[in-house]
């Protein structure tokens, strides 16, 4: 390196802050589901998701190359502009995960990039053509096509195993399903950590440290790898409820479904270097699953919120990145400025985080259904199931024979007092047969009384 400025260091110090903060808002996408149908125990899938995440840091440099080359003009962007950005999407990132939403971090990232590098530079500094081939039309398609392919998926499963021993299917499954998300986790690792790759190297070409067109670093890869691992360990407890348990019920079935449909997609996207929100993804393969089974149904309150949020990422980690970046233009101490308002906005967003704390104890809680999904399900029958069936079907015949019992013996209710005894048998012999209407009168006349047995 010929030079690496303070303002450098900052910048590749934040990047990394970001990196973690991806991890574990991005864990859910990755082992919500998992974790949700019981496939694994909550530590031990963050771990594995971990350790998969580096893994697959190394495996690929395209959708770097697309962050650091191809976005924004590298030769008209100041390390000050990458910090500005930065400060946008690390703020984004934490709102979304203290209220529980699985927004895109890609796009949290791309919007505050944008809105930096206009606010620095002018429109102009921003390639529209990548801009929207790469980034704002995979946002579009993704969550659909991954959508789609896990609701096929998801009947062609529950339609092959039928007739299959219910144990023997859940028990396969669930091994699918921890196949299927250690592979949405590698190929989360090939897909986010490398924006933050792409990052750093735009802000080493930046401040001259190294030459334009450079590939990431080894060092970049390996830092960038290990602070995405850490994140992702650390757990994004809120969004994996929201994942697993806000958006539908999974089974296992079609737990595996959607893991391995978003894992294909996510892992065809690297390949060809666009920078897509795994977050959708996930999302929309979570929602077709869903959708695949009979009788299930989507949360839509909690599908309404998550599309809200996709809608406002791009635009609001912009306008932060832009106001941070117009900040930092006003010398070194607007950059310490911005660096002290990011720093005190996290520690009062950790703070109302600890009112209400979610971990691995209680991310299993259910979210209780809107009004929507209420409906949907009043008026869609749940899948036939021998078990709920079995005790529905004797209770005729357990309520015939519990009915004598609640009978009570005629003859402690009928018998009359010893002092009318002999008031009632003189009358007796004259008196005509009592009909049964005037029997049951609760205040018989002394002519009209009848032997206790023809009471009853």
């Amino acid at each position: 390196m010929e030079s690496f400025s303070l303002i450098l260091a900052i910048v590749v110090i934040t990047a990394l802050a970001f990196d973690f903060t991806n991890g574990f808002h991005d864990t859910a996408n990755a082992m919500a589901t998992t974790i949700s149908t019981g496939a694994l125990k909550p530590k031990v899938a963050v771990a594995l998701s971990a350790a998969l995440n580096l893994v697959g840091a190394f495996l690929s440099v395209e959708v770097a190359n697309t962050i650091s080359k191809g976005l924004v003009d590298e030769t008209g962007i100041r390390p000050e502009v990458i910090f500005a950005a930065l400060v946008g999407a690390i703020l984004w990132n934490l709102l979304t995960w203290l209220v529980g939403l699985p927004s895109s971090s890609s796009h949290a990232l791309m919007g505050g990039l944008i809105g930096a590098a206009i606010a620095s530079a002018g429109f102009g500094a921003v390639h529209g053509g990548v801009l929207v081939t790469k980034v704002l039309l995979p946002a579009v398609a993704a969550p659909v096509v991954a959508g789609l392919a896990a609701m096929v998926s998801t009947r062609l499963s529950y339609t092959i195993g039928r007739k299959s021993d219910g144990k023997a299917a859940d028990k396969g499954h669930r091994a699918g399903q921890i196949a299927s998300a250690g592979l949405v986790s590698l190929a989360h690792g090939t897909n986010d950590a490398q924006k933050t790759m792409g990052v750093i190297t735009l802000a080493l070409i930046a401040g001259g440290a190294i030459a334009p067109g450079s590939n990431p670093p080894t060092w970049v890869i390996l830092s960038a790898g290990l602070a995405i691992a850490l994140g992702t360990y650390i757990g994004g407890w809120r969004i994996i409820r929201t994942m697993g348990k806000g958006l539908t019920d999974l089974q296992p079935q079609q737990g595996f479904a959607a893991q391995t449909s978003a894992a294909t997609a996510i892992l065809a996207s690297s390949h060809l270097g666009f920078s897509l929100s795994t977050t959708h993804v996930v999302s929309g393969s979570v929602m077709g699953a869903g959708l695949g089974r009979k009788g299930g149904v989507v949360r839509w309150s909690t599908a309404t919120r998550m599309a809200v949020a996709w809608i406002l990422t791009l635009p609001a980690a912009a306008l932060v990145g832009a106001g941070a970046e117009l900040v930092t233009g006003l010398g070194d101490w607007g950059t310490a400025l911005v660096a002290l308002f990011l720093v005190a906005s996290s520690a009062v967003i950790y703070k109302l985080s600890r009112r209400e704390v979610v971990d691995h104890t209680n991310v299993n809680h259910e979210e209780p259904a809107g009004v929507v999904t209420q409906a949907i399900a009043a008026v869609t029958p749940p899948p036939a199931s021998p078990v709920a069936a079995g005790p529905a079907a004797p209770e005729p015949a357990a309520q015939a024979a519990e009915q004598p019992l609640t009978v009570p013996a005629p003859e402690p209710l009928t018998v009359p007092a010893p002092e009318d005894l002999a008031a009632a048998f003189p009358a007796q012999a004259t008196a005509p047969a009592v009909p049964a209407a005037q029997a049951a009168d609760p205040a018989p006349t002394a002519a009209q009384a009848v032997p206790p047995a023809a009471t009853v």
